[in-house]
């Protein structure tokens, strides 16, 4: 066990060559929760963020594989605590609104709290950015509830039986989709504060590449839709293979009416191969939604397992089991 559970708070912050901001981050993080135990994990780092993290008071580790997804799983498994501060290293995030999301858990009886990021400064908040977290983050609420209005913030706050419970298994930015959906799957609750955002320090530089990251976090939510989605995701294939089956085949179909022939028998072939697929895709969604169905049921028994965030009198963590 590398912590124990009397560190009530732990910040959480995954780093990748952010010498320029780390210390900032841990020191104002540090100011706004002074009872909690800071963990600075590096990625790999070419810089000096490890030796400036560790000289601002940080817990520093090391996650030798590459990938915000991986980071987090490693600080998830590893650090022992009762809520649990996920912050970016970047200083682009606000620390002095820590408090008000920890508040925001406890005496909402939450599980997760989402920061929603709200910003004037251009700079900070790349067009691109943000027209691919609004695309993408309306994809999820149209299928898996409209809960969370910043999927990609990362910036939030956890309760044990949360951290403990979810199943990590993306390996780069695409983790906050899955906290999303994981939470959003299994009706936990959820809730979410606007926090202010700024533009990254000089010599700070974004990892997130646009079009390569916004295409993976676009393959995990497809990957996710059909995963926990079967029947739609399946259903949806049917339809498109059923509907193409009978345009393809519909001008066959009228000429052998008229005349009592096939003559186009590699396309009446090709029809029926995809007709065929088409409810083989059907089959595969009603077989998968019963799997699903059985899966969700394991990941809620593993959420109960744990016990709930204890809570004394004003929204305090209350004291050992």
């Amino acid at each position: 066990m590398t912590g124990s559970r009397s560190n009530r708070i732990a910040v959480l912050i995954p780093c990748y060559n952010e010498e320029a901001a780390i210390g900032t981050v841990v020191r104002d993080f540090r100011q706004a929760l002074p009872s909690a135990t800071l963990y600075v994990y590096d990625n790999n780092s070419r810089d000096r963020t490890r030796e400036v993290a560790r000289a601002a008071g940080a817990v520093v580790r090391r996650e030798p594989l590459q990938g915000k997804g991986h980071v987090v799983r490693r600080m998830f498994a590893d650090i022992e605590a009762e809520i649990y501060v996920l912050v970016d290293g970047d200083d682009t995030y606000d620390a002095a609104s820590a408090p008000a999301l920890i508040e925001c858990l406890l005496s909402g009886h939450l599980d997760m709290v989402n920061a929603a990021r709200v910003t004037d400064i251009k700079a900070a908040y790349r067009p691109g950015h943000r027209f691919g977290n609004v695309l993408l983050t309306t994809m999820v609420a149209r299928i898996f509830g409209n809960r969370i209005s910043d999927m990609l913030s990362g910036y939030r706050v956890f309760s044990r039986r949360f951290v403990k419970s979810f199943p990590a298994l993306s390996s780069g930015f695409e983790i906050e989709t899955e906290l999303t959906v994981h939470a959003l799957e299994l009706d936990l609750p959820v809730a979410e504060v606007t926090t202010p955002y700024k533009d990254r320090p000089v010599g700070s530089v974004s990892k997130l590449r646009t079009f390569r990251d916004g295409l993976r976090i676009l393959g995990t939510i497809l990957r996710l839709i059909k995963q926990e989605r079967p029947m739609a995701f399946f259903t949806t294939l049917f339809a498109v293979l059923a509907v193409g089956s009978v345009a393809v085949i519909w001008p066959v179909v009228i000429t052998f009416l008229h005349t009592g022939l096939v003559p186009r028998l590699p396309t009446a072939v090709l029809a029926t191969g995809m007709m065929l697929l088409a409810f083989l895709s059907l089959g595969c969604g009603l077989i998968l939604e019963t799997v699903t169905r059985g899966r969700q049921e394991m990941k809620r028994l593993s959420y109960l397992s744990f016990p709930a965030l204890p809570t004394g009198s004003g929204g305090e963590p209350g004291p050992e089991a």
